[in-house]
C-alpha cells in the first residue's frame, strides 16, 4: 500500500502540500475525509460511454486524490540520500531465526515455488492453531477458522471488505498506523478517532462509548501498539468488548507486536475475553518476531461465518502468501522453543534501555513504550514549525531518521512528537545513539541563532 491520508489543513487554498520536503501538486480537487463513493448517472452504460470523448477528463480517482506516500517511507528515503542511520522505518534488521530461513530454502529446493490454496498450506494454519491455543488463549478450527494472509496488511484489508461497507464508521485509537487509516479511508470508510492520553496512551472515561453512532460497525485494536507502545490493560479491553456487544461491533486486531512486551507484563488477545470470539478478527504475522518483514507471511482468525469471504476478498487481491515462505513461517512455530521469546523480550528490552536513554540525553523526552519496538519523543526543543520539520532538521543535525508525529495523530496534535524504531543491531543502535547525543548543543545554537537574527 505505502500511503496515509492527508490530515487535515495539510492543502492550502492553491491546491499545494504545505512547503515541506514532501511537497506535491495534485490538479484534482480534494474531497472531506470519509466521503462515501460518488453515485454513477442514472443514464445506461450504452448512454455513459457514447458521452463525446473531448468531455472525458483524465484524472486520478477520489480516493488518490487524498493520499500521498507513507512518511514513513519517505523519511527512509531522505535518510539514504543523507547517509544516515535509518530510526525510522520498521525494517527490523535484527537476525532471522536459522531453523526459519532453512525451512524456506528447502522449500525452494523441493518445488513448493507456486500457489497454495487460499487460505494457505496446511501444516502452517496447524501450526498457527497450535500456536493460537498455547500463547493467546483462542481455539481455532485450522481447516474454517484461519487464513495466511500477506502480512498483517493483507488480513486487514480482505476483513474490512468483507466484513463492512462503503460509509460505515470504524473506530481508531489516536495515535494510530497510518495504513490502518489509509485501509479504512480507501475503501471508503470512515476513522473515527479516540485519542489516547500520554505519556501511557490510557482509555480515558467514556470517550469510546461517546464515538459509536449508528453507523459505527468496527473497532480497531493495535496492541502493542505501534508508534505508541500502549499495550492495552485487560481492563481496556474488557471495557471494549463490552462496547463492542453492546451495539453489535466487530473488533479487528492487530497483535503483530505480541511478542515484544516489557517489564513482566503479558499481552492479552481480545479475541480470548469472554463473548466476543464471534465478533473478533484476530490478526497477526511472522514479520517482527521472525524478522522476515519482506517474506509478507501472516495469518488471521475468525469465525467460520466471516472466513469464506475474508479468503475470497484476500485471494482476489494479494492470491496468497509466498508458497516457501509460509513453509518457514511454519517450522518457525513448530521448533523454536519457548526461550527463543524469552531471548527476543530480554533483547529488545535492552534496545528500549538503550534508545531512550540517548533521547533523553539529547533533549527528546520519550514515552517509554510497554510494547513493540517504537518510541515517540517530546521534540518541542528542536527547531521547525511542525513535526516534518523537526525530523528532517534532525536528520540533518545528527544524521538519524525519524518518523514525523503527524503522521499517527490528526488536526496538529503530533506536530511536537517523532517516531524512532530500536528493532536494529546493536552497532546501529549504538551508533545512532551517538549521533543523537550531539542534537541537545547544536539545538540551542540554532536556537540562540534564531534569536540573534
Amino acid at each position: 500500500m505505502g500511503i496515509l491520508p492527508l490530515l487535515p489543513g495539510f492543502w492550502q487554498a492553491d491546491g499545494v502540500f504545505r512547503a515541506s520536503p514532501f511537497a506535491i501538486r495534485y490538479s484534482a480537487k480534494l474531497t472531506p475525509t470519509g466521503r462515501t463513493p460518488p453515485q454513477l448517472p442514472t443514464a445506461s452504460c450504452g448512454r455513459l460511454f457514447k458521452t463525446p470523448p473531448r468531455t472525458l477528463m483524465l484524472g486520478l480517482s477520489d480516493i488518490a486524490s487524498r493520499i500521498v506516500q507513507s512518511t514513513i517511507r519517505t523519511m527512509s528515503v531522505e535518510c539514504e540520500k543523507a547517509g544516515g542511520v535509518n530510526l525510522a522505518q520498521g525494517v527490523c534488521d535484527t537476525e532471522v531465526p536459522g531453523v526459519v530461513r532453512q525451512a524456506a530454502e528447502a522449500a525452494i529446493e523441493a518445488g513448493y515455488n507456486q500457489y497454495t490454496r487460499a487460505d494457505g498450506i496446511l501444516s502452517l494454519r496447524e501450526a498457527i492453531a497450535r500456536k493460537l491455543g498455547r500463547q493467546n488463549g483462542i481455539q481455532a478450527d485450522p481447516e474454517t477458522e484461519i487464513v495466511v494472509t500477506s502480512g498483517v496488511t493483507g488480513g486487514f484489508d480482505s476483513a474490512c471488505r468483507a466484513l463492512l461497507n462503503p460509509g460505515d464508521e470504524v473506530i481508531l485509537f489516536e495515535p494510530y498506523y497510518g495504513y490502518h487509516y489509509a485501509t479504512l479511508v480507501g475503501q471508503y470508510l470512515k476513522p473515527e478517532l479516540v485519542s489516547l492520553d500520554p505519556p501511557d496512551y490510557k482509555l480515558v472515561g467514556d470517550r469510546l462509548a461517546d464515538a459509536v453512532t449508528p453507523k459505527t460497525r468496527g473497532v480497531v485494536v493495535n496492541t502493542p501498539a505501534n508508534p505508541s507502545g500502549k499495550l492495552f490493560s485487560r481492563t481496556e479491553l474488557e471495557q471494549i468488548a463490552g462496547i463492542a456487544r453492546q451495539h453489535d461491533l466487530f473488533i479487528f486486531t492487530d497483535e503483530i507486536y505480541e511478542h515484544f512486551v516489557y517489564d513482566g507484563a503479558r499481552h492479552v488477545s481480545p479475541g480470548s475475553l469472554p463473548g466476543v470470539a464471534d465478533r473478533t478478527i484476530t490478526i497477526s504475522g511472522f514479520s517482527k518476531v521472525f524478522s522476515i518483514t519482506g517474506w509478507r507471511v501472516g495469518f488471521l482468525h475468525a469465525s467460520v461465518r466471516w472466513v469464506p469471504a475474508i479468503s475470497y476478498f484476500h485471494d482476489l487481491t494479494y492470491v496468497c502468501a509466498p508458497s516457501a515462505f509460509q513453509h518457514g513461517a511454519a517450522a518457525g512455530l513448530d521448533e523454536l522453543p519457548d526461550s527463543f521469546y524469552a531471548d527476543l523480550i530480554h533483547e529488545y528490552q535492552h534496545k528500549r534501555e538503550m534508545i531512550c536513554d540517548a533521547l533523553r540525553a539529547s533533549g527528546l523526552e520519550p514515552s517509554v513504550p510497554a510494547g513493540a519496538y517504537y518510541v515517540l519523543a517530546d521534540a518541542s526543543g528542536v527547531p521547525g514549525t511542525d513535526s516534518i520539520e523537526k525530523a528532517m532538521n534532525v536528520l540533518r543535525m545528527t544524521g538519524v531518521a525519524s518518523v514525523p508525529g503527524e503522521a499517527f495523530f490528526q488536526d496538529g496534535r503530533g506536530d511536537h512528537l517523532l517516531r524512532f524504531c530500536f528493532a536494529k543491531t546493536d552497532a546501529d543502535l549504538a551508533e545512532a545513539c551517538e549521533r543523537l547525543s550531539k542534537l541537545r548543543r547544536l539545538a540551542g545554537a540554532a536556537a540562540r541563532q534564531r534569536i540573534a537574527t
